[in-house]
């Protein structure tokens, strides 16, 4: 379900192609022949593709060492990578640690079946592709890291922001013989079914700007019935200035500064605008260009993710900055789904593979070593866990941060409070590292 008053339900947006701050020589990019459905013993199964992964390798102590694996989400790695994996640039040097990136199955370079039209040819091609067998990739490349470095003994410690977030903590439950711990920033694992209310992510969006200026709140509130009328809707700018609402700039500040000093008038869309030139900067037209109908893989790959197993339900009601009353409508979504892909989503898939119910109750008692961290400005906050679970199971939260933040490199704008996030998350790292060497000298 899909209305442009809020961003789709791409979780990572800009966040998950990968941008290394580092020089680009300590880094070094290689192709695993992996397999293709890790699921099945029918002879297609046995297909390969390639699935690309980055070593850097510059601090690291030998075998033996922390092995730090970033799992790619919904984005290729590239060249130019963003700031969502540098936080374990940032540490490998005081843990001497191996850092691997590993893109995601069907992104980047990491296409089955040659290119991602000959994959959007049918749901055949597009049917393996899914959560269950990116873990199973990352299982295998993981292993292939650790025969390749010679480091059996190696720690892993698996880290992913938003959906890679996700996968970071199902990695942990499903494959703990592989991974001691996992790093999961911003990462909604409550988001399905009716664990969290679907209105939760908009009405976190709406207390982002209220909170920002009551009069910016009002005047986006009364907008929507004349950009209605006029048919000219944006994209989604509310929901991506909330969600990435980060120092220094701070976007929902920003749009809402502009909103409420473009002066008095009797015109609501002219404010309007002063925000849409405030987030986007001057431009010299700014109307949506017609699509050409050809998804990216990036875009196109999510959104077959989510009308397959990731169906994370987004309404709002009439209490928020959008209007009018839409519910999410699993029929109607099912439909759209139907007609793009020829395949219904499973609703309720996740939850069953991974859990999601009674979350603290189970996590208690069969899950170990995980770090939730959010951002509370982060309106996917809302379906992430927010409260500790065990000794060994935290939730580390702020209340100004945004989504991924602390996986972002530092910097020297950095606020105390991130600062002090990122050294807690560190700490509890270091305990996990400190408790594996003691276990295995025991052996």
């Amino acid at each position: 379900m899909y209305d442009p008053r809020y961003a789709s339900h791409h979780l990572a947006g800009g966040l998950q192609t990968l941008a290394l701050p580092a020089a680009m020589e300590d880094f070094e990019s290689h192709f695993y022949d992996q397999t293709l459905d890790h699921f099945n013993y029918l002879a297609e199964s046995y297909v390969t593709f390639h699935q690309r992964y980055v070593v850097n390798s510059k601090h690291w102590g030998g075998p033996g060492a922390p092995i730090f694996a970033y799992l790619g989400a919904e984005a290729p790695l590239t060249h130019n990578f963003s700031a969502a994996g540098s936080f374990i640039i940032d540490i490998a040097p005081s843990f001497n640690a191996l850092l691997v990136y590993i893109e995601h199955r069907y992104y980047g370079d990491s296409i089955p079946f040659g290119s991602w039209e000959e994959v959007l040819r049918n749901s055949s091609t597009l049917g393996y592709m899914n959560s269950q067998q990116a873990i199973a990739d990352y299982a295998e490349i993981i292993l292939h890291i650790k025969e390749r470095f010679n480091a059996s003994d190696s720690p892993v410690i698996v880290v992913g922001g938003s959906y890679g977030g996700m996968l970071a903590t199902w990695f942990r439950l499903k494959y703990p013989h592989l991974a001691i711990g996992a790093l999961a920033s911003s990462a909604p694992i409550l988001y399905f079914d009716d664990i969290t209310p679907h209105d939760a992510y908009v009405n976190a969006v709406t207390k982002d700007f209220r909170d920002a200026s009551e009069t910016c709140y009002q005047t986006i509130k009364k907008s929507w019935a004349e950009i209605d009328e006029i048919a000219s809707k944006p994209d989604g700018l509310y929901a991506s200035a909330a969600q990435y609402n980060a120092p220094p700039s701070y976007p929902v500040t920003q749009v809402c500064t502009a909103i409420d000093g473009s002066g008095p008038n009797n015109d609501t869309l002219g404010p309007i605008f002063a925000g849409v030139v405030a987030y986007y900067g001057d431009m010299p037209c700014y109307i949506n260009e017609p699509t050409n109908n050809k998804p990216s893989e990036t875009y196109g790959g999510w959104d077959w993710q989510t009308c397959s197993e990731m169906v994370i339900p987004i309404g709002y009601g009439n209490d928020t900055m959008f209007g009018s009353e839409e519910a999410f409508n699993l029929t109607k979504f099912s439909n759209e789904c139907r007609e793009k892909y020829g395949v219904a989503p499973r609703p309720h898939w996740v939850t069953t593979y991974y859990g999601g119910h009674s979350i603290k109750m189970v996590l208690k008692r069969f899950g170990s070593n995980i770090i939730f961290s959010n951002g509370l400005k982060d309106p996917y906050s809302r379906g992430g866990v927010l409260e500790n679970i065990s000794d060994s199971i935290h939730a580390i939260y702020t209340a100004n941060g945004s989504h991924c933040l602390d996986l972002q490199a530092s910097n020297v704008t950095d606020p105390e409070w991130l600062i002090a996030q990122r050294k807690e998350e560190i700490h509890i790292v270091h305990d996990w590292l400190t408790t594996y060497y003691k276990d295995l000298q025991a052996v």
